[in-house]
């Protein structure tokens, strides 16, 4: 697992997959929240505009990443 150090109280999931390293653009990480294959916290997140606060964890791409 990954941990990927954010500097402001929170951050939304989609900017997070491409601040990750994930996604290499926008659309991308809007199309994985979209197809289904990003999970926050062990469940399956469809809002790419979800809001990660540090402790959260992320599953996308056979990766993992906590939020801190």
């Amino acid at each position: 697992m990954e941990t990927i150090k954010i500097s402001s109280e929170f951050i939304k999931l989609d900017q997070f997959l491409k601040w990750a390293g994930v996604a290499d653009s926008g659309v991308m990480a809007k199309h994985m929240v979209l197809d289904g294959i990003v999970k926050v916290n062990g469940e399956l997140e469809e809002r790419r505009g979800r809001k990660l606060y540090p402790g959260d964890v992320v599953e996308a791409l056979g990766q993992t990443f906590k939020v801190e």
